[in-house]
């Protein structure tokens, strides 16, 4: 089920709102690595996640995947396509196994019709992303890959990532290579900034794993690349 602690469309709904809009829907199940959607298709459904969390990825003009973002329980995925009744601009797809309730377009228009009030839910979901999306910008730009990795994680851990009873947070599972992916590195480079963050005491990593021990450290550490 969705976290509470996390703010999302679904956590932003009041229950009978919830109860509304199970009606006429349906729920899927993805297994890790399967497609929830497709970059390039015209859409007829939007999804909204319910457990697990995938990966937000295009292929550039070399035919290189881009990890543009990670949704996870309580997200909206492929509403803005639609919403304006465009082809989908991104491929979605399972980091472990997914359950998400699967909206018709026809029954989601008839729930924001029967519930206007959810249209800011909706607004307010979009408006997270893009400052989401901009604030990462601002954050990346002009530092090297390892302190780009230190700021991503940070940043992810903030927006998406999960407490643990026993300290530390972590971070929706990212393999090396999608981490690379998404601040712009190579694969090694991740893995020798993670092998230096461990012996640090700054992250736990396993497979698919990464928990942030110490994010000051780290956030102190990244600092230093810049300096350097």
């Amino acid at each position: 089920m969705p976290d509470s602690s996390r703010q999302t469309f679904w956590s932003s709904l009041d229950p009978a709102a919830r109860e509304n809009l199970l009606r006429g829907c349906r729920i899927r199940r993805y297994r890790p690595g399967e497609h929830l959607c497709y970059q390039g298709e015209p859409p007829d459904h939007m999804l909204i996640l319910r457990e697990g969390w995938v990966k937000v990825w295009k292929t550039d003009e070399n035919g290189h995947e881009c990890v543009i973002a990670v949704r996870g329980p309580g997200d909206l995925i492929g509403e803005a396509g639609l919403l304006a009744e465009t082809d989908r601009t991104a491929t979605v797809t399972a980091l472990h196994g997914v359950t998400a309730l699967s909206v018709p377009r026809g029954r989601f228009n008839g729930f924001l019709n029967e519930h206007p009030g959810a249209w800011p839910k909706v607004f307010g979901s979009l408006s997270r992303r893009l400052n989401q999306s901009d604030e990462r910008i601002m954050a990346l730009g002009g530092r090297f890959g390892a302190a780009r990795l230190a700021v991503f994680m940070l940043r992810l851990a903030a927006d998406s990532g999960q407490a643990r009873p026993e300290g530390g947070v972590r971070i929706p599972p990212l393999s090396q290579a999608e981490l690379g992916s998404c601040v712009d590195s190579s694969r090694e480079t991740v893995a020798r900034a993670l092998r230096e963050w461990r012996e640090l005491g700054f992250v736990e990593t396993g497979w698919r794993r990464t928990t942030i021990l110490d994010p000051d450290g780290l956030r102190a550490h990244a600092e230093t690349y810049e300096g350097s």
